[in-house]
């Protein structure tokens, strides 16, 4: 027996959809429903990654950095100040002092050529170290005395001392001879500045390194520059005549008495002077 096929049934149209046909009669409904009709999924399609400025992004960075190195710097500074104020209050340090205590011209000698003038002389000095601090220990290395005329620096000479540990609260006495030996000299200057009778005035500079030492700890050395200034010295006097033979009365032979020869303390400066102590600090190819 054969399968009988009934007809698909009809579909109610929509409310207002008989109105839509002229004759009122509803719209025959198509079966299967129109494409356009039909859900559609949209198809996916990869977009290109937005492209980031890279200007801005490197201003950030830069920003960023600085800000950091700048707060680290801050921080440094910081410490340090906390430090340096914790070892002033604690050690109370303070700068050695010098004094010039004597100075005696032993011999001097100034040819008198208009052109290359020789210079021979020898000065002996007598130089006071003191040390002020109470728990600060200075560390010198040699020292380079020199001498020269105040108004035009006319050299007399230079000198080196072996450098000496200076302990705390000490007091250190230096005594060196610095000389030339047939130097020319400018005839300028030395013809007004070094004088063959009558004081004239001259400046002595100590050039040296010195570390501090503080209990275990050693600090690393810096140069110290010493300038003392104001000091005069007097020309020796000059050497006694030989006496001369003279005939008496009776046809005897006497001697002539000798000009007195001028007292040797007067070629010695008595007077301390005190010296200005500068701190040489070198950084790379500069020294200040």
């Amino acid at each position: 027996m054969a399968d009988r096929v009934y007809p698909a049934a009809k579909p109610n149209p929509p409310p207002g959809a008989a109105a839509a046909n002229g004759n009122g009669s509803a719209p025959p409904a198509s079966f299967p429903a129109p494409k356009s009709q039909m859900y559609q999924r949209p198809i996916y399609r990869p977009q290109a990654p937005t492209k980031r400025r890279r200007g801005r992004s490197c201003r950030c960075s830069f920003c960023c950095c600085f800000c950091w190195a700048l707060l680290v710097l801050i921080l440094l500074a910081f410490v340090a100040a906390v430090a340096g104020g914790a070892f002033y209050l604690l050690y109370r340090p303070q700068r050695p002092s010098f004094t010039v205590s004597s100075v005696r011209l032993t011999s001097l000698n100034l040819t008198s050529s208009p052109t290359a003038p020789v210079l021979t002389d020898a000065i002996t000095l007598t130089v006071t170290a003191r040390n002020p601090n109470k728990k600060m220990v200075y560390l010198y290395d040699d020292l380079t005395l020199s001498v020269a005329t105040a108004a035009n620096a006319v050299p007399l000479g230079t000198a080196t001392v072996p450098g000496f540990t200076h302990a705390a609260g000490n007091t250190t006495v230096v005594t060196a001879t610095v000389a030339n030996s047939a130097v020319t000299v400018d005839p300028s200057g030395a013809g007004s500045d070094i004088k063959r009778s009558g004081a004239f005035s001259v400046a002595v500079d100590a050039d040296t390194s010195a570390g501090v030492r503080v209990g275990g700890l050693k600090t690393k050395k810096i140069g110290i520059q010493v300038h003392c200034e104001g000091i005069k010295v007097t020309p020796p006097p000059p050497p006694p005549v030989e006496p001369k033979k003279v005939k008496g009365k009776n046809s005897t032979a006497a001697l002539a008495p000798a000009p007195a020869a001028a007292d040797a303390e007067t070629t010695v400066s008595t007077a301390a002077h005190s010296c200005k102590v500068r701190v040489r600090v070198k950084i790379w190819k500069w020294t200040f």
